[in-house]
């Protein structure tokens, strides 16, 4: 245990739900007895162990008992089974604003949890101006916290917990409710505490922040471990459940366009519907960054036809282009009378997550039969560390040259061309 910093073994919570109370000595006596209350398992059989000077994050759905975890492992909760040894001081920010006072001033509420935390009143008094200098919420400092937003709120509790210089620092979800600049100011305080040893356990919906920050990581559902180990490994694997879940979720026949008030063109030949096919050729409505699919443009022509060239166009939700493919390099296709469907095939999807508007047309040089303008939409998924941006730039990054090997190379070509 000396070198683990939390140890859980089996850990349980049972909580009672009563649907019905009957706590009057009448109300019992006419109704009779309450119906039994019905035992929900926050948590089940969870077992895992932390180093000293790790990161540990807990992802999961909303419900899945990940605050409950940190309530437990920061002794706010008993667990019904199973037990847990903590070896270090910890410091829980859990909720916005526990343990204020709303009739107390923010600079009373310091004194007030830093005697919760364990501090004595000199240690309080001598870390003040460090508090109030995190917290930065300026003149509401002496103002009772009553009229203080959750943001405020969040930013004084943070100051506080911090101050204790923890050894073990656990935190729930709620630094997101603090300003962009309050948040880059809480994540370099994080950074700073792993680089001087100490222990974070938090909670975060940020799947990007559990891959840089963590070390390790629990996937939480339904209060069970679906998964435990690297971070970025099991971030992947939430992903990809939340991604599959999702596509089965969806019906993946060919969707029809939405209106046909952007519909331009002569007619003789219309696009019907734009049918999304996975790596399996089965039909699906998500489809997966850095996977084949294929886009099936289903039309339907009135008389034969020749000469033509169809077309797609990908437009993101912010509304920026993204790319407009056609089949003119193949050139000109012929039809018959009738329905039919043209492929477009992409060895490799190079979008990025999001929600996508698609355009589709059918042309003859300059002639347009057709014209649907962002008519379709598509939803793709990626995986938890997907690069910012709308597309990915496929390519193989090269391990750092030093510099000196570079000189010797350009005296090398110096001395060939002598």
């Amino acid at each position: 245990m000396n070198d683990l910093a939390i140890a859980a073994e089996g850990l349980s919570k049972r909580f009672l739900l009563h649907h019905e109370r009957r706590t009057g000595l009448k109300e019992r006596f006419i109704r009779g007895k309450a119906p039994k209350a019905q035992e929900f398992w926050a948590l089940k059989d969870a077992s895992f162990t932390i180093p000293k000077g790790t990161t540990f994050g807990l992802i999961g759905q909303n419900g899945s008992g990940k605050s409950t975890t940190l309530k437990v492992l920061a002794g706010i909760y008993r667990p019904t089974a199973g037990k847990v040894e903590v070896n270090g001081r910890v410091s829980a920010l859990l909720e916005v604003g526990a343990g204020f006072h709303g009739e107390l001033t923010g600079r009373e509420n310091i004194r007030l949890n830093g005697a919760i935390l364990g501090l004595s009143g000199r240690q309080v008094s001598a870390a003040m101006d460090t508090i109030i200098d995190f917290a930065a919420i300026g003149d509401f400092i002496d103002q009772p916290v009553k009229f203080y937003s959750s943001g405020m709120f969040v930013r004084l509790g943070f100051a506080v917990a911090i101050s204790l210089d923890p050894e073990i620092l656990i935190v729930d979800e709620v630094i997101a409710v603090g300003d962009e600049e309050f948040q880059r100011k809480c994540f370099d305080y994080l950074f700073d505490l792993r680089r001087r040893g100490r222990t974070i356990v938090f909670v975060s919906h940020s799947l990007g922040l559990v891959g840089d920050l963590c070390d390790q990581a629990a996937w939480l559902d339904h209060g069970v471990v679906r998964e435990l180990g690297p971070a970025r490994e099991v971030a992947d694997a939430y992903v990809v459940s939340i991604n599959e879940r999702e596509i089965h979720a969806q019906v993946g026949d060919a969707v029809p366009p939405t209106s046909q008030a952007s519909r331009i063109g002569s007619g003789e030949i219309r696009v019907t519907s734009l049918e999304t096919l996975d790596e399996a050729d089965q039909p699906s409505s998500v489809l997966i960054s850095g996977q084949t699919c294929t886009f099936r443009m289903h039309f339907q022509a009135q008389v034969a036809m020749s000469g033509l060239t169809f077309g797609l166009g990908f437009v993101h939700e912010s509304g920026a282009t993204v790319s407009g493919p056609n089949s003119g390099r193949l050139g000109p296709f012929s039809v018959d009378p009738g329905p039919g469907y043209v492929d477009f095939r992409v060895p490799d999807l190079l979008l990025q997550a999001g929600t996508y508007r698609i355009s589709s047309s059918v042309v003859d040089r300059g002639h347009v039969y057709d014209h649907a303008k962002e008519e379709w939409e598509l939803r793709v998924r990626g995986k938890a560390d997907d690069e910012p941006g709308l597309t990915r730039l496929p390519g193989l990054w090269a391990a750092p040259v030093p510099a000196a090997a570079l000189q010797d190379a350009r005296q090398g070509r110096d001395l060939d061309a002598g």
